[in-house]
Order: structure tokens, then C-alpha cells, then sequence
């Protein structure tokens, strides 16, 4: 009885008692759930974060109700993430830089497409920043049947900043802007006049769309979690991300990813990532204009040292492939079609020389169902004679 009394004794000298270790255990607890989700706390940073961008923010119950949803909820997404959050980032605040927007929303694509490049939806909203077609045209992105520029992060990045900018001098409040980025200018304008002419988000919030009503919240509320990352336990930045640096190659010749990760033996998925605004993979040839390819640095000089021969390879490859290729086409124009008896989208697809679920993507229809004197937004391939 002795041996085991003095063993027992031994091992509170050593580790503690057992009330002690728990009482440690139940402090640290304690400490992380007031750092994480104690009301003053949050409403404390929501102040501070406030005063740090011109974006209005203002606690509410709600928002911190669902400030503390994401901690419980999304801890995991967002340390999956990092590697994304590492390359993205820096795209979205150098774009948001040079057209003097806030930094803060470089969290906008995390709540519209989750970080993916390649991301639609179900209206066909495309991309990082989730571009309509004809909102990506009007914004200076290119469009054609090889290349879908709202997937390519920096043009898409600048288009957005650029278009986030006008929405704040339509409304001269950036989180009216954010508003109208989420449900369009008119609903927000609307808004204000059925509001009374307020023009503050949380004054007009009950005249918006549900969704949009609830989407400022979501931003603000991953915007709190991301900024108190590491008061989270939230592991954003990792060194070995930093390290993979990429660099732009111009190409002068038709080449596809398979072609440049075959020849250079690069990972062929390592290209796709860099690359998602090439819609079949392939690089085209455009006259007048030079077309680019996104790699990692370490093979841009292989790729100099050994471009022509790429280019005879290319071209040997595109000969023994049987299957086609598609017709290179800009949509470089928009028209307004008025819709005449006996008109379906068979039709009308081929009298403006273009699939049918292009007209139903630009149009937001989820079926081929069309009515006489409806319009629809057509970019043609085509213009047909009569």
C-alpha cells in the first residue's frame, strides 16, 4: 500500500493534481470561447474594424449571432482555404489598390464563389466575382468561344474593382455598393425610394431582396473572422505558400495546356489552376493581339529557351487530332431581339449563329420556353441579312 501511496504522491509532484490540470484545461477554454464569441469582444472589434475602412459597419444581434456561426461553423473551410487565400489575396488587393477601393473587399469572392476560379451559378453568374455575361461585357471583359476572362483572376479582379468604384459613386456609400454588387443598381435604388429616401444599407435593408439583405451581413461577418484569424486559431499566411512564385509568358502561336505540360513536364493540373480563363484548354491564336499563359517561374525560362520548338510541337498535334476545333468567335456587340410568332431558340440560335445555351445563359432562362414580343439579349456571331 506504501509502494502505491508514494507513487501517487510522485505523480502530483510531477504532473499536478488532477483538479489543478483540469482547472488549466477549463481556464484556457474559458479564455478562448471569451476571446471568440463574448458580445463585447465582438462588438469591440466591430468598432475597431469600423473605424479602419470606409465600409459602414454596425453591430447588430444578427450579425453577431452569425459573426459567431462562421467561428463554430467555418474554422475548417477557412484553414483549407489558405493555400487559395495565400495566391488570391495579393490579385484582389492590388486590383482594389489601383482603383483606390477598400482592401476589405477582397472578401467578396470568398462569399461569392468560395475561391474558385471556375465557379457558376445557377443564373450563370461565372467566375471569382461572379460576372453576368452581360455585366462582364460592359466591364471591359473578354468573351469568346476559346476564352472567358470573368475566370481569370487579375482581369476579373480590376473589372470588379472597377465596376465596385462606379456603384460607389452612384451611391456615395460603399456598403450600399456592395448591395448593388449583390442584387444590381436599380433594387438598390428602388430600396432607397420605397425606404423614404434613406441611403444607408441598414436603413433601407428591410425594402432589399432577402438574399441581398442577408449577403452585407455575410461579408461583414467573414470579413470580423478573417481579420481576427489568428485570434481564432485561424491559419491564414504559410511561408511555403509565398515561395511559389509565377510569372507571365506571352504566346504567339495556337498551343494547348497538354502540349506545354507534356513538352516542358510541367503538372498539367499545375497549369489549369494558374490558367481557368481558357475555357477547352487551349491558348488561341488571335491576330492583333497577343494571348498570355500564367506559369510557375521556376519553367519560364525553359519555356524562352525552347518556345519554337513548343510551337512545331503544337502544331504536329493539332494535325493528328481528329476531333475539331472550335470556331474562334469575339462577342464584341450586344443587341436587343424582340421575339416573333413562330421564333424558338432553335431558330433564332442559328440566325445569329450561336448555341442555344449561350441565349438562355445571357438571358437567365432555365428553359427553352420563349413568348412572342419577349426580348432577349443576343451577342451574335453573326448578323443576318434579313
Amino acid at each position: 500500500m506504501k509502494f502505491f501511496f508514494t507513487i501517487f504522491i510522485a505523480s502530483l509532484l510531477f504532473f499536478g493534481r488532477p483538479s489543478d490540470s483540469f482547472s488549466i484545461q477549463k481556464n484556457l477554454f474559458l479564455k478562448d470561447s471569451i476571446s471568440n464569441f463574448n458580445s463585447d469582444t465582438i462588438k469591440a472589434r466591430l468598432i475597431s474594424l469600423n473605424k479602419k475602412t470606409p465600409i459602414d459597419i454596425l453591430h447588430t444581434p444578427e450579425l453577431e449571432n452569425l459573426i459567431k456561426n462562421y467561428l463554430t461553423n467555418r474554422k475548417k473551410f477557412f484553414n483549407k482555404s489558405s493555400g487559395l487565400i495565400n495566391y488570391y489575396f495579393p490579385i484582389f488587393e492590388k486590383a482594389l489598390q489601383n482603383n483606390k477601393a477598400p482592401l476589405e473587399l477582397k472578401y467578396l469572392p470568398i462569399i461569392e464563389s468560395r475561391l474558385d476560379p471556375r465557379a457558376v451559378s445557377k443564373a450563370g453568374a461565372t467566375g471569382l466575382w461572379q460576372f453576368m455575361y452581360a455585366a462582364a461585357k460592359e466591364n471591359g471583359l473578354e468573351l469568346n468561344s476559346y476564352i472567358d476572362e470573368r475566370m481569370d483572376p487579375e482581369k476579373s479582379s480590376e473589372a470588379a474593382a472597377k465596376y465596385l468604384l462606379k456603384l460607389k459613386e452612384s451611391y456615395n456609400d460603399w456598403t450600399l455598393a456592395v448591395a448593388a454588387y449583390n442584387a444590381g443598381p436599380r433594387t438598390i435604388s428602388k430600396a432607397i425610394i420605397r425606404s423614404g429616401g434613406y441611403k444607408n444599407f441598414w436603413n433601407i435593408r428591410g425594402f432589399l431582396p432577402y438574399e441581398t439583405a442577408k449577403y452585407v451581413p455575410s461579408f461583414i461577418a467573414t470579413m470580423y473572422v478573417l481579420e481576427y484569424a489568428n485570434e481564432h486559431g485561424i491559419t491564414l499566411y504559410k511561408e511555403e505558400f509565398s515561395k511559389n512564385k509565377t510569372d507571365t509568358i506571352h504566346v504567339k502561336e495556337q498551343i494547348s495546356f497538354s502540349h506545354i505540360a507534356r513538352f516542358l513536364e510541367i503538372p498539367l493540373d499545375t497549369i489549369e489552376f494558374l490558367n481557368p480563363s481558357y475555357i477547352h484548354k487551349i491558348i488561341p491564336k488571335i491576330n492583333n493581339k497577343t494571348q498570355a499563359v500564367t506559369l510557375p517561374a521556376s519553367y519560364t525560362l525553359l519555356y524562352a529557351a525552347r518556345e519554337n520548338e513548343l510551337y512545331d510541337y503544337a502544331e504536329k498535334e493539332f494535325e493528328l487530332s481528329e476531333k475539331p476545333l472550335p470556331d474562334l468567335y469575339s462577342i464584341n456587340s450586344k443587341i436587343i431581339y424582340k421575339i416573333k410568332y413562330g421564333d424558338y431558340l432553335g431558330s433564332i440560335s442559328k440566325k445569329f449563329g450561336v448555341k442555344t445555351g449561350d441565349i438562355m445563359r445571357w438571358n437567365n432562362l432555365s428553359s427553352d420556353k420563349i413568348k412572342e414580343n419577349q426580348r432577349l439579349i443576343i451577342f451574335p456571331k453573326r448578323i443576318p441579312k434579313n
